[in-house]
């Protein structure tokens, strides 16, 4: 009875045919947002990188169901000589890329497509990236850029990277979703073609589902790939992502059972849920962090004292009460407690807003001086619902006299506007993508992160100096130093206004087995059944 249900709300939604639906296994997830493309190096957010990286890509390592440790993927192992420089990467043999109408492969997996996929990142001029200039924030905020000297394909199953000095964090990196391995022979016909921007629109990886169609704010199809590299990974025939930007929306259609697994609920919807006797609310700590970005490159922002006040004049308790409600826990540096070399000793300024504006008159701003403040559109999970928090913080720094003028737009837009630095003050956040600290610290807050994801646009010699010297050594005590002195310098200079770190709910139907949350806030459908 429960199949039959739900294909019948499948093919009343449009997302499935008719054609052997009573044999075929199904999954609807109701995702947040549409992605804004299908090329993981170019994106930086988990909606895009569900929508590509976990479902169509591969990586030469990846990280393990569930955890942070990263383990074999299509490099089979790799070796790391004894000065940190050299990684030798030994390649899975075997592994085939996505058949389908718009490309058909002719060769397996190998080395000419990992050099494609890295070289086109690192040389500006590579034919590729000028037939479809492409910029690839993840790659160059970690600095991989500036330190990967050279790629060598040393046989058709051995690639060898060259560092120009030591990153304790390498093989993490490439675990991440940005590194999501292309091939190079479709690569190679889109060039000839001259369509090399379908690589976005259009993708080919060898990952556990095929991009089938897309239809933007509505829907993304997948089918299960039939020549999986590991054939036991792949338990769902069709793949179905309902975008629903509205949380209470999602909730509604999984207890309906028009999907089978959702995320970020809004905390008000959580009883309920967890009540549903046909529903699963796993639960897990969350690895994130929701913050105020204050783009420091334009007046006021550019004033640390103007930074100072608006921070001592937001009210971190009532928001957190009022938009996590109870699933929040109150943030105070610029990564969370559970990620290794956290500062303890470092202290929040108390709520003070009468000192706020002592200090705001004493910068020289005037009451009444307007501000834009940005509000994300969609609920993630540092983040469950930005739309209230910026009417809380309007009205916190009303009170000091600064007027907010709240500004949004749909998600992949104010990705991008603040990327470009269009904004004064904005919310944002994010979880960690690989269990290294300079995950945080680097990729957030660095200098050569200014125009990615350092919405800030902040940079700090003092604090790039021991981000950039953490990176280039091996031992963790020594790392862990010097990531606390780079947390002491972050606090004294107020890019951000961390706000709470919020603990993860992932509501499932009762009939979803196998799905694990990601410390990573990814969602993978890889050895995941709808029974």
């Amino acid at each position: 009875m429960r199949m039959s249900l739900l294909c019948k709300a499948l093919l009343t939604a449009g997302l499935l045919s008719s054609v052997s639906l009573a044999q075929a296994s199904n999954l609807v997830y109701c995702s947040e947002g549409s992605p804004g493309g299908f090329d993981p190096g170019q994106y930086t957010t988990g909606t895009d990188f569900d929508a590509a990286s976990e479902t169509i890509f591969n990586r030469l390592a990846e990280f393990e169901r569930g955890g942070t440790k990263a383990q074999p993927g299509l490099a089979t192992s790799w070796d790391i000589s004894d000065d940190g420089l050299t990684y030798t990467f030994h390649l899975r043999e075997g592994v085939k890329f996505h058949t389908t109408d718009y490309f058909k492969p002719s060769r397996e997996f190998n080395a000419d497509d990992v050099l494609f996929t890295f070289n086109r990142m690192l040389d500006r001029n590579h034919p590729f990236r000028k037939a479809y200039p492409s910029e690839f924030p993840y790659f160059t905020d970690m600095g991989l850029d500036k330190n990967i000297a050279k790629i060598e394909k040393t046989d058709d199953h051995t690639v060898v990277f060259t560092l120009k000095e030591v990153d304790a964090a390498f093989v993490q990196n490439l675990a991440m979703n940005f590194a999501a391995i292309h091939s190079a022979e479709y690569a190679e016909q889109l060039l000839k073609a001259g369509k090399a921007a379908e690589i976005n629109q259009k993708p080919i990886g060898t990952g556990p589902f095929v991009f089938s169609r897309y239809q933007k704010d509505a829907a993304i199809r997948y089918k299960g790939n039939k020549e999986y590299w590991n054939p036991d990974d792949v338990k769902i025939d069709n793949l179905i992502f309902s975008i629903n930007t509205d949380a209470s929306v999602r909730a509604q259609k999984l207890r309906a059972g028009e999907c089978q697994i959702t995320l970020n609920p809004r905390p008000a919807d959580l009883k309920g849920l967890q009540a549903d006797k046909n529903l699963n609310v796993p639960t897990a700590p969350g690895y994130n962090l929701g913050y105020i970005a204050y783009n420091v490159t334009r007046a006021p922002f550019d004033k640390l004292e103007v930074r100072q006040a608006l921070d001592m004049a937001v009210n971190k308790k009532a928001i957190i009460d009022a938009v996590y409600q109870g699933a929040g826990q109150l943030a105070v540096n610029g990564m969370p407690p559970t990620q290794w070399s956290y500062d303890e000793s470092i202290k929040d300024a108390p709520y003070n807003p009468e000192k706020a504006k002592e200090l705001l008159k004493a910068a020289g701003v005037k009451e009444g001086t307007e501000i834009t403040l940005w509000a994300m559109p969609v609920q993630r999970p540092y983040n469950p619902n930005a739309r209230l928090m910026a009417e809380m913080l309007q009205a916190d720094w009303a009170k000091v006299g600064v007027k907010a003028r709240i500004v949004s737009y749909e998600w992949g837009e104010y990705i991008k506007r603040a990327h470009a630095g269009e904004h004064d003050a904005m919310l944002i956040g994010w979880t960690g993508d690989n269990g290294d600290p300079d995950n945080w610290l680097g990729t957030l807050y660095g200098c050569a992160s200014v125009d990615g994801n350092n919405f800030s646009k902040w940079c700090n010699t003092e604090y790039d100096k021991l981000v950039v010297a953490a990176k280039r050594v091996t031992d963790q005590n020594e790392r862990s130093e010097l990531y606390k002195q780079a947390q002491v310098v972050l606090k004294r200079e107020v890019p951000i206004t961390p706000i709470a770190h919020s603990t993860v709910y992932q509501p499932m139907r009762t009939s979803v087995k196998g799905f694990q949350i990601s410390p990573f806030g990814r969602n993978s459908f890889i050895g995941v059944s709808n029974d």
